[in-house]
């Protein structure tokens, strides 16, 4: 589905009226859609992923969840391209075998790397003429049961690191880390390394299990696996040490309890992310944090363990059928660009619940360096950043 041009621009806050009546003419979700899908179609939209290229193009991917989808057999993925810095955005593929995956370049190169379903084999894919056309896919596993989703990649030490989890149906997830030579064919799966996997220690923090780890070159040039942890509002870290991943510690991180992506940003010289508060004044906040997404505020950190929140981005306030939720995002000078797995009201009566969204959005967050608004719940006593 093709896009309306962008609508006027929306400000660092924005609270939008609850309309509790589906018969009424539906509020547009804020940003830009790149792609709507109806809830009773039984298909929803997940996994958004975004690059800047060289070129100044965007592209953006997403794959389809929910029962009458694909997901457990033939993960598939659009991608979607704009040529006007995210006003208006035009599809350009659809992939097969391609499921919770992310994009990144290297060596002037796309890539775009997942899972090939649900719980699937790990599976990579290359464009050389900026995401029109894939290559076939390059399958890296035999077996089925890896997780992930779009996360950042980091390239180091002369490899290309990214994390990954193995998740045999009845088992906790297991965290990993994959690399690769960056002057090597990543569609050979020779040129990969893989890790040891390791558990999370039940019970830790609160927490249950972790998932959905980034790779992060920490402040220390240490190569770090920093996780959701379900379900407290905390993140895991894990830190790799002569080719071994070993659990480091446990932070506290608003959001914690869903998908996040960190990026560091040489101007600031600060650690950056954007996140799922659940917070204080929720009702739900207190027995299921996971399930709170109405919020998203962009938060920094100096060292990776101390979080602080930055300003609000967007909030809704029914956490039960809206929700801006697994956000991938980029540098793009001065701001950040993002896509967003947003659950919104529409013609048909809007989303099935939070988690199953109906929408792929786009949104620029201008001057992010500068100080905003933060929620009530999060004062930014931080001076504002150079």
């Amino acid at each position: 589905m093709q896009a309306a041009s962008m609508k006027p621009a929306w400000m660092a806050v924005l609270l939008l009226p609850f309309l509790a009546s589906p018969a009424r003419p539906a509020t547009p979700p804020p940003g830009v859609v790149i792609d709507h899908q109806p809830a009773p179609t039984g298909v929803y939209l997940g996994s958004p992923s975004i690059v800047v290229l060289p070129s100044g193009l965007y592209v953006c991917s997403h794959d389809f969840f929910g029962p009458n989808s694909t997901e457990h057999t033939s993960g598939l993925t659009r991608i979607f391209v704009s040529r006007d810095h995210g006003a208006t955005w035009q599809k350009t593929a659809e992939l097969h075998d391609q499921y919770w995956s992310s994009m990144f370049l290297l060596r002037n190169r796309l890539y775009i790397m997942g899972t090939t379903a649900n719980n699937g084999r790990i599976v990579i894919r290359r464009s050389i003429d900026e995401g029109k056309t894939w290559s076939d896919p390059a399958y890296l596993t035999d077996g089925l049961g890896y997780h992930t989703a779009p996360v950042p990649v980091v390239v180091d030490r002369g490899r290309v690191w990214r994390a990954f989890e193995y998740h045999p149906a009845g088992s906790a997830f297991q965290a990993f880390i994959l690399s690769a030579p960056i002057d090597s064919d990543l569609l050979d799966r020779s040129n990969w390394t893989f890790t040891n996997r390791i558990l999370y220690l039940s019970g830790t923090a609160g927490g249950k299990t972790w998932l959905e780890g980034n790779a992060v070159l920490g402040p220390n040039h240490q190569i770090l696996d920093i996780l959701r942890v379900d379900d407290v509002e905390k993140a895991a870290i894990a830190e790799l040490h002569c080719g071994v991943l070993q659990f480091s510690t446990v932070i506290d991180f608003p959001g914690g309890a869903k998908k996040f992506s960190i990026r560091y940003d040489n101007v600031s010289q600060r650690f950056w992310t954007l996140s799922n508060p659940a917070l204080p004044s929720e009702p739900l906040s207190a027995e299921d944090p996971a399930a709170v997404r109405n919020t998203l505020v962009l938060m920094s950190s100096a060292d990776l363990h101390h979080w602080q929140v930055e300003k609000t981005i967007l909030s809704h306030p029914d956490p039960k059928f809206f929700a801006f939720q697994y956000v991938d995002w980029q540098f793009d000078g001065a701001d950040i660009v993002a896509v967003s797995r947003t659950a919104f009201e529409d013609e048909t009566g809007g989303a099935h619940s939070w988690h199953d969204a109906n929408f792929i959005t786009f949104h620029r967050i201008p001057d992010f360096r500068t100080t905003g608004t933060a929620h009530p719940d999060f004062p930014t006593p931080r001076p504002a950043l150079p």
